[in-house]
């Protein structure tokens, strides 16, 4: 039976459709018809995950098969989103994402775990014949990032990342824009996010809570005692598990810099900054001044303030790209452009729901979780695929290796990959939990 959608939903569709058909990409293996709904698993459902369950539930042409977390207390914030989603059928739930990979109906895993899950469980299912829709970052280190891109190249299942601002119709608008010479040749770009998090205190060991498998949470990672101020948000500030505030948010807006300068790999990396605002077991920068350098005369900057929430041109996350001949200010999904002599030239500004704790609302998330169901039904390249996505998450890697060795790093433009400089390298990867090892 097919399925009717709403005259946006149509045109969206069609207009990505006859975008999307000719653009070059790795071979898709596609689930039939696009008449048929595309099932998917969540797995983490304590945070982003809520807002992808309501979302999945609500897509038309897609529904939720399964609720995964390994905190029981998750599970339920799961049911209750894809109940206020809209679906009439629950899903099953789980504590195991293994369980949603055995079972043929599912289509997709939609993983929201911690960072250091990211890359192993996508790889995980792209083995088992699953496409993957990773939130950002969608690694945890540059070597799985590489691991992630071959098994989507080996599987050929489709693997989006969610940076869901490269489908927000007026950021779209305006980095197409910039592309065209709207401000002339653009040569440089400065990102940035403020927040106001507080200390996390020194967490002292304690009792794992009732409902919560901290085994199966650790997974890949090495095994640590579990302490209380690690979950279920914090972890984010430890490098065992998380990866920073530069990958947390910055992944967002330093994709949009990288996208719209239409550079890939850079020559040099510098990172300042460190634990300023607080004396406690937080190991990331909550204060953090990167800057990339490419070979063609093009340069990113990256301003990130965890624990200091004044904003930057009156709004706490965005990007600027500068030119010769004006400057592009990109503001959630609208965007103003200035001539050379900061005379505001056009302004555009996008309806939205406002941007919470768990992500945009719906109405600027369904676009990529759109494009997603149409990359699996119909075999159209995601607008996020691994193989590009994956070249922003690096960036911000390199930020954030440059930072702990403390000192610039010298890169190669055609690959990414550090140059001679072991210290560094060292980085590159990490060490895994023997059970978890993750193998292409």
């Amino acid at each position: 039976m097919a399925i009717l959608l709403p005259r946006r939903e149509f045109i969206r569709q069609a207009t990505a459709a006859s975008v999307m058909l000719g653009a070059p990409g790795p071979f898709i293996q596609t689930n039939g018809s696009a008449a048929e709904k595309v099932v998917v698993g969540i797995m983490g459902t304590n945070g982003r995950g809520e807002a992808l369950a309501q979302g999945f539930a609500k897509l038309p042409g897609a529904e939720v098969g399964y609720i995964c977390d390994v905190d029981e207390r998750a599970v339920a914030k799961g049911l209750k989103a894809v109940q206020s989603g809209g679906q009439k059928k629950a899903p099953k739930t789980t504590g195991d994402f293994r369980q949603i990979l055995d079972d043929k109906s599912i289509d997709a895993l939609v993983i929201a775990a911690p960072d250091h899950w990211h890359a192993p469980a996508a790889i995980l299912a792209l083995k088992a014949g699953k496409n993957v829709y990773v939130e950002k970052p969608c690694s945890h280190n540059p070597r799985e990032g590489e691991w992630l891109v071959q098994a989507a190249q080996k599987y050929k299942k489709v693997v989006q990342m969610g940076n869901q601002r490269r489908s927000w119709p007026k950021v779209v608008e305006a980095i197409n824009m910039v592309k065209e010479g709207a401000i002339g040749r653009a040569y440089f770009a400065k990102a940035w996010y403020a927040n106001t998090r507080v200390s996390i205190g020194h967490g002292k060991p304690a009792p794992v809570p009732a409902g919560f498998n901290f085994d199966l949470w650790q997974g890949p990672a090495p095994r640590r005692e579990y302490r209380d101020n690690i979950h279920p948000y914090n972890w984010h500030w430890f490098w065992h598990w998380g990866t920073g505030e530069l990958l947390n948010n910055g992944t967002h807006f330093i994709d949009l810099c990288r996208w719209g300068l239409e550079v890939d790999y850079p020559t040099e990396v510098n990172s300042v900054g460190g634990r300023y605002a607080f004396e406690d077991d937080w190991e990331t920068p909550d204060t953090q001044l990167t800057n990339f350098a490419f070979a063609n005369r093009k340069s990113i900057s990256w301003e990130g303030r965890s624990c200091n929430g004044r904003n930057v041109e009156g709004i706490s996350g965005g990007v600027d790209f500068y030119g010769e001949k004006g400057t592009m200010a990109i503001q959630g999904n609208g965007y103003t452009l200035y001539d050379n002599k900061n005379k505001e030239l056009k302004k555009v500004s996008g309806d939205s729901n406002q941007i919470t704790a768990s992500g945009p609302g719906f109405d600027m998330d369904v676009d990529h979780f759109a494009n997603f169901r149409d990359a699996i039904r119909t075999g159209i390249r995601p607008v996020s695929s691994i193989e590009d996505a994956n070249k922003s998450v690096l960036l911000c890697q390199l930020g954030n290796i440059a930072h702990r060795v403390g000192h610039s790093l010298s890169c190669d433009p055609a690959t990414g990959r550090i140059k001679n400089d072991p210290d560094a390298m060292k980085l590159w990867g990490r060490e895994y939990d023997p059970a978890w090892q993750p193998v292409v």
